[in-house]
């Protein structure tokens, strides 16, 4: 059975910027699509990044396009999530996620799920 675990989150004043982690073990995750969701309070959770198992074609919503990246090192079995001008509206618990199937991971159907991290921005 395959691990995640994300690390990176905090408390950031707008503007700010995080980077979050998502470190993969127990299975190899070099041919799986991987990606980020969130979930603010009393919301239902919401697609953020991912990414092809081979690091291309990264898909963004309208909401953090141009804001978030998304990249992967297969070698570290590791994706991240470099967040730049963050916002009050960001404020959510990040999800990492992964799934052979690249469709089904935007979908939020994912095979794989993490425990989340928190990430705050302050206004």
């Amino acid at each position: 059975q395959g691990e995640l675990v994300e690390s990176g989150g905090g408390l950031v004043q707008a503007g700010g910027s995080l980077r979050l982690s998502c470190a993969a073990s127990g299975r190899t995750f070099s041919t799986y699509a991987m990606g980020w969701f969130r979930q603010a309070p009393g919301k239902e959770r919401e697609f953020v990044a991912a990414v092809t198992w081979s690091g291309g074609s990264p898909y963004y919503p309208d909401s953090v396009k141009g804001r978030f990246t998304i990249s992967r090192d297969t070698a570290k079995n590791t994706v991240y999530l470099q967040m730049n001008n963050l916002q009050f509206e960001d404020t959510a618990v990040y999800y990492c996620t992964a799934d052979q199937s690249f469709p089904k991971l935007r979908l939020g159907h994912s095979d794989y799920w993490g425990q989340g991290t928190q990430v705050t921005v302050s206004s």
